[in-house]
């Protein structure tokens, strides 16, 4: 992890895996595995371009780890009671929020602002584009169809997850409105964005 996650990044992820093993057993753990390879792979495609563009982070701190990994270990403690699904949403909406800024911005036309319709430069947040929405139901998808595996989801249950990942990332990038003009961070977006896909997941799935 070290070169991906600063020390305190580090320390935080195995906090939560350890949470996750001992909370969810190894499916939890692995399902969160699935979603760091998932966001290392998708970083660095074209990372060059991102580069460039200013828009490539290479190594991420403890708050990154904390905004993605602090309501799924919850999920996870909670599980005997809310059952997966909130949990897995959960992972799929941040996975599929990653994959949207990280396709997105590759996107050669300007992304959309959500808060007045009109073009901004890539990164805004609070912007849609094509290929980040793409990007996104791509992102949470992968997380359904390893949730069919290690969690025997149904192919139908598998699909609802892709479904509301990809409703998570789209309210993450509404509530990237308010944060592009001062009103909360990355991180407290991102943490918003894992909820909404536990939320739909409790009313929808369990």
């Amino acid at each position: 992890m070290k070169g991906v996650l600063d020390t305190k990044g580090v320390l935080l992820a195995l906090f939560f895996g350890a949470v996750l093993l001992v909370a969810g057993g190894i499916p939890y753990l692995a399902l969160m595995l699935v979603f760091f390879f998932l966001a290392i792979v998708v970083t660095k495609y074209e990372y060059e371009i991102k580069k460039d563009m200013g828009l490539y982070e290479h190594e991420r701190g403890w708050e990154n780890v904390l905004s993605n990994g602090l309501l799924p270990s919850a999920l996870a403690l909670a599980s005997p009671v809310l059952g997966p699904a909130p949990f897995i949403a959960s992972i799929s909406s941040v996975t599929a929020d990653k994959f949207g800024s990280e396709i997105g911005v590759l996107d050669p036309r300007d992304p959309i602002s959500l808060f007045d319709m009109k073009p901004v430069k890539p990164g805004t947040s609070g912007a849609m584009s094509v290929m980040g929405t793409v990007g996104s139901l791509a992102g949470a998808a992968l997380i359904g169809a390893s949730a069919i595996i290690l969690f025997q989801l149904t192919p139908t249950q598998g699909f609802l997850i892709g479904i509301i990942g990809l409703a998570g990332s789209v309210v993450d990038t509404a509530f990237g409105v308010f944060e592009e003009r001062g009103i909360g961070t990355k991180g407290t977006t991102n943490f918003i964005c894992s909820l909404a896909g536990a939320v739909l997941a409790f009313y929808l799935i369990t």
